[in-house]
């Protein structure tokens, strides 16, 4: 979510950024362009003012005798070439030349120059040419029509080049990038507290979910920080799991007072069976099967306790040697796997982890037992025990029918057997018990398939104390 939330934020606060950086940067070329036009259409007014003194002939042809202003006229552009490198000229509505520096400088017939050259002659001053921008390689020109007698006689132009004006645009857009990177670093910086401050309830929430979802049902949110609507949400969602919680143990206090229950009034009636069977021929199948039947029953009344009793009761977490556990075990169930013609293996290297020790013999009882129930004579069980990083496991693998990927998925579920294996003895608890056992100690059981055909079962401890 994270990942999802920041780019988008980001990608928002970029959108906005450019938004205003765009308008800006061209409010800041059109202002250093504007600048350079108003003292062009100055230079082109005072120029018209000179020019409009100077004495000329009716065809627009110079006179022979000296001119003192047209004099003053030449000096005055030809220095402001020198100075500034701007070509000016004045020139007659015919094109002819009044006065223009530099020398070689000509009214050319076509192109910008001209154009404004034209409108200029129409009375009007050219105060608004195009944009310049800093990747062109362009000039700016400005025409000022100089007027005697209501009438216009002749026009100045000026042809600046704008290598100056273009550095100076380029400049204000480098201050203004500089200005949107730093908001930028800003906005990423502040997207990252915020999104940090939403979504940290979020990852707690998750957290103790997944907790709650193991076993660990008194795990609760700590509501601290973070918008209010999530805030109630974690206060609803302790309130749910505080509601579950109740409805849990009276469950569980039901099956437990049930199964304690049940157990007397059964035993007194497999009493009364066996004393009902001595008065009866040897042999009676009736007899047998009820015997059989409530014999079962008692095995599921006291799996019943056991798991009630299993999710109920805390683990005495201890450093314990894991290998030297299971050694232990195995070694217990070789008699019972070579009375069933059964090889039960052992690779066990001593390694240490934090659990119960009853509840992971318990564990181990249950998975070893499944496994040599349902592994045929004459092939093997292993038993592998390995730490990887900050756990430990137990891996059992057996070489029975397995299970198929329906199966998977449901084996461990209360009193659920497979199809298959109906005629085999046992309440379909025992799976469901061990889970609650290695839960309640932080740890977890797996199941997968084994090729080319059994089931392996992987038990999970944490080597970390978990209240550490």
């Amino acid at each position: 979510m994270h990942t999802r939330l920041l780019p988008l934020l980001i990608v928002l606060m970029a959108a906005v950024l450019l938004a205003l950086g765009v308008p800006l940067a061209v409010s800041v070329a059109a202002a250093q362009q504007q600048k350079v036009v108003v003292d062009r259409i100055d230079d082109t007014a005072f120029f018209a003012a000179l020019a409009q003194f100077v004495t000329a002939s009716p065809t627009g042809s110079r006179r022979t005798e000296p001119d003192e202003r047209l004099e003053t006229l030449s000096r005055e552009l030809d220095s402001y070439y020198e100075v500034y490198g701007i070509r000016v000229g004045v020139f007659y509505v015919n094109d002819t030349p009044m006065a223009h520096a530099p020398a070689e400088w000509f009214l050319p017939p076509e192109g910008e120059v001209r154009e404004a050259f034209d409108e200029a002659l129409l009375s009007r001053r050219s105060d608004d040419p195009k944009q310049v921008w800093p990747w062109q390689d362009g000039r700016l020109v400005v025409a000022s029509p100089v007027i005697r007698d209501g009438d216009v006689v002749a026009a100045v132009v000026t042809d600046s080049p704008t290598d100056q004006m273009r550095s100076k645009i380029l400049y204000g857009w480098l201050v203004i990038a500089a200005g949107e990177t730093a908001a930028m670093l800003l906005a990423v910086g502040a997207a990252l507290r915020l999104t940090g401050w939403v979504l940290r309830p979020v990852r707690v929430l998750d957290a103790t979910t997944h907790e709650i979802a193991t076993g660990r049902l008194k795990s609760r949110v700590a509501v601290a920080s973070g918008p209010p609507e999530l805030r109630r949400l974690a206060r609803s969602f302790n309130e749910m799991v505080d509601n579950v919680e109740d409805v849990l143990e009276q469950q569980r206090a039901f099956v437990a007072d049930a199964s304690h229950q049940l157990r007397n009034p059964l035993a007194a009636l497999l009493l009364r069976i066996e004393l009902l069977a001595l008065e009866l021929p040897e042999g009676n199948e009736e007899i047998a099967s009820v015997q059989a039947e409530g014999k079962r029953l008692a095995r599921v009344l006291d799996d019943l306790l056991d798991l009630a009793l299993a999710e109920h009761a805390g683990a005495d977490l201890r450093l314990t040697d894991v290998g030297a556990l299971t050694a232990e075990r195995v070694a217990a169930w070789s008699p019972t796997a070579e009375a069933k013609g059964v090889r039960l293996v052992g690779d066990c290297p001593a390694t240490t982890a934090w659990a119960d020790p009853v509840t992971l013999s318990s564990a181990l009882d249950a998975v070893i037992d499944n496994a040599v129930k349902f592994t045929p004579e004459g092939e093997c069980v292993e038993v592998t025990v390995a730490s990887n990083g900050d756990t430990s496991t137990v891996v059992v693998a057996d070489r029975g029918p397995g299970l198929t990927d329906e199966e998977l998925s449901r084996v461990g579920d209360r009193f659920w057997r497979s199809g298959r294996h109906q005629n085999v003895k046992g309440s379909g608890l025992g799976l469901s018990i061990t889970r609650a056992l290695l839960a309640a100690a932080d740890g977890s059981i797996a199941y997968e398939h084994h090729a080319p055909h059994g089931l392996k079962v992987t038990l999970t401890v944490p080597r970390n104390c978990p209240t550490a």
